[in-house]
């Protein structure tokens, strides 16, 4: 029987440990939480000091009752919850509801699932560290105060239904302002002006654009004034006045941690920040990998530091030594420092073992746990490599006060850039550079003048609107990915091809928040709450006193909002459709699966359809649109809106493009269209993007 009970949050997380523990553990997983405050009220009793009132969650009742019983046959329990603060959180919930205070029990963490780091553990094993639980719990009651104190606002002033969240109000009036500065930008005229030129006999053209006119100007703002530089440049012939050469040095980046994973994923995987978040949380757990059984591949997932461990550094130097060369490995000691606090209890993401390479593992892996590991593997190995060095060349010309520069790079040594790629270097013009000097005859082949406008701020993405938050040090790892998938869900954001726009009802809420909450949104006070919660979690804040003293003034501001602001009436959107009862214009309307259509005339008329997104397509069949539908368990296919008359369907987005060697529909697949007839095979490039 076994002596030692190990709870963990996950079935993944428990399956992993129990292997590497052996028959004297027994490990079972709480599935995450099993207290919390409850739905149905507010749950804090702010009569009282602000006491929290747990209960527990529903549905865990049998679960609890197992770990009770296996609680009463352990010698020792270790609670094994992840190490942060919900983590903390948990087993300290976990503790309570199985009355643990009685038995001897203790905490162990480990920021990587592998067989040391976890029998590490179980030698450094603690008390919970009440601290960090406090911290977590001011979270949570503030989130609560400000949820359950303003949503009844919106109720009234908005629509029912809608909530209000503290850091979600904050992202949601980021992605407002930035709306607005593009709706208010007013585009201005510029022009730029390339030589194409020839230098001695050779016959191939380089371009060198316009640096500075005789004025000192460094831009042309319309097209008269580009015509009279045209004039002025006419037949003049281009001398060399400058040829310099140095080496520039590109550094290493720096590991991963949450927020830059998740924005590098975003842009290299095309991942939102959830889905980043919930493959990393598979590759941490454990995946079974041949030979070596169960093993979480990366280190703990959620961290705002750059730390790497001395084992894995020895270990990451002694690979690179032996894959690449002992000049590659870096003896550089890395650090980032932003201004603002770092939580280092933990390393930044990594692999945990850099000899298991993404190649190794792919075929245990799906396709986006390989994606997404190989981003984090080939991103720490480059963090460990020497910088790579480039030797850049400028050759200034000139004629009559005008002045042109051409550059080309060559690569002297890749360093890391052997294994991460951080923006492609242009040396394709090296070798015309070789034989210029001073005196080299450069003959002007062409000028080129073109007309530009400049272009408004671009629209946030998941990526982009994580690396805003953390710049102003709103949220904390953890909380960056529900933030966005909260103003998603609760469509005060809709996302298109990458970018999030806000919609009507996001503005209304924005607009209420901004009147009635302007404390709330202001990134500075939210900002400052998080070092509050950091000062919580060192042990020199009292939480209570945080709340304490954040709770009247949101008293004051709800009774004020009540009182002072209007009601703003959101129209529902109307479509072309009309209602098969009474002929109105059905209307989009949401509810707990989506959108649906329904008759403005309800009551009177209840009459509704479901509402499918139409792709621009026709269907190959019928010639009606192909909408996207979903099958009963929720998985995403393309059919005919003329279903079941036409059956018509397909996994992938159908192309308006027809192959050219059958006439079947195509099929888009990632950049290319696919062939729908299995038999032809024919494959060629998406028009879209080209």
């Amino acid at each position: 029987m076994a002596k030692n009970l190990v709870i963990v949050e996950s079935p993944a997380k428990a399956k992993t440990i129990k292997k590497f523990l052996g028959s004297n553990y027994e490990v079972i997983a709480s599935n995450g939480h099993v207290r919390d405050l409850p739905k149905s009220t507010m749950g804090i009793d702010v009569e009282n000091d602000f006491e929290p009132k747990y209960i527990t969650i529903r549905g865990k009742g049998d679960l609890l009752s197992t770990l009770r019983k296996a609680v009463k046959k352990a010698d020792k329990v270790y609670l094994a919850t992840d190490p942060d603060r919900e983590g903390e959180a948990i087993s300290w919930h976990l503790s309570i509801a199985l009355k643990l205070e009685d038995k001897k029990f203790k905490r162990i963490t480990f920021n990587e699932i592998t067989k040391n780091a976890v029998k590490n553990s179980l030698k450094e094993a603690r008390d919970i560290d009440l601290n960090l639980v406090d911290a977590q719990q001011a979270r949570r009651v503030l989130d609560r105060l400000v949820g359950y104190q303003i949503s009844p606002v919106l109720w009234a002033k908005v629509k029912r239904g809608l909530s209000a969240g503290r850091v979600q109000s904050v992202a949601l009036a980021l992605i407002c302002e930035r709306e607005d500065e593009i709706n208010n930008f007013i585009p201005e005229e510029y022009w730029t002006l390339d030589a194409s030129v020839k230098a001695g006999n050779n016959k191939k053209t380089f371009l060198a654009k316009l640096q500075k006119t005789p004025d000192g100007k460094a831009q042309i703002h319309s097209k008269e004034e580009m015509q009279a530089v045209l004039n002025d440049l006419q037949d003049e012939i281009l001398a060399v006045q400058d040829i310099k050469t140095t080496v520039r040095t590109k550094k290493s980046p720096l590991p991963f941690t949450t927020s830059t994973l998740q924005q590098e994923a975003a842009k290299k995987l095309n991942f939102a920040t959830g889905k980043t978040m919930r493959i990393a949380q598979q590759l941490y757990e454990g995946v079974d990998i041949k030979g070596k059984g169960t093993i979480g591949l990366i280190s703990y997932l959620r961290t705002d530091s750059v730390r790497i461990s001395d084992e894995a550094k020895a270990q990451a130097a002694n690979y690179i030594e032996a894959t690449y060369g002992k000049n590659y490995v870096s003896d550089v000691i890395k650090n980032v420092n932003s201004g603002k606090k770092i939580q280092d209890a933990h390393e930044a993401i990594r692999p945990t073992d850099v000899t298991i390479t993404p190649v190794q593992v792919k075929e245990q892996l799906s396709r986006d746990q390989f994606r997404l590991y190989q981003l984090v593997y080939n991103r720490f190995l480059a963090s460990q490599m020497e910088s790579a060095q480039y030797e850049s060349n400028t050759i200034k010309l000139g004629a009559k006060g005008y002045e042109f520069a051409a550059t080309s790079t060559k690569l002297l040594f890749e360093g890391f850039m052997a294994v991460y790629a951080m923006e492609d270097e242009n040396d394709e013009m090296r070798n015309l550079f070789q034989n210029i000097d001073k005196d080299t005859q450069i003959t002007v082949d062409k000028l080129l003048d073109k007309q530009h406008f400049t272009q408004p701020p671009a629209h946030y993405t998941e990526g982009s609107l994580v690396k805003k938050l953390e710049e102003l040090g709103i949220g904390r790892p953890s909380t960056y990915a529900p933030t966005i998938s909260t103003i998603l869900a609760r469509r005060y954001v809709v996302k298109e091809n990458r970018n999030l726009y806000v919609t009507e009802i996001g503005e209304a809420v924005n607009q209420i928040m901004l009147k009635g909450f302007p404390v709330i949104v202001n990134t500075e006070f939210t900002a400052n709450l998080e070092m509050l919660l950091d000062n919580i979690e060192e042990g020199t804040v009292n939480w209570k006193t945080v709340i304490s003293n954040f709770y009247p003034d949101l008293q004051e501001a709800v009774e004020a909002a009540n009182e002072e602001l209007e009601r703003v009436k959101i129209q529902d959107e109307v479509t072309e459709e009309l209602c098969d009862e009474c002929g109105r214009n059905l209307v989009v309307k949401y509810g707990p699966h989506g959108k649906f259509l329904a008759c403005p005339g309800f009551p009177e008329c209840r009459f509704t359809k479901p509402h499918y997104e139409k792709v621009g397509v026709e269907c190959p069949n019928c010639g009606k649109d192909i909408v996207l539908k979903k099958t009963r368990k929720g998985r995403k296919y393309f059919g005919c809106i003329d279903n079941p008359s036409c059956d018509f369907m397909s996994w992938q987005k159908p192309s308006s493009v027809r192959c050219e060697k059958c006439g079947k529909v195509m099929l888009e697949k990632g950049n290319k269209l696919v062939c729908s007839n299995g038999e032809c095979g024919f494959v060629c490039a998406n028009p879209k993007n080209q």
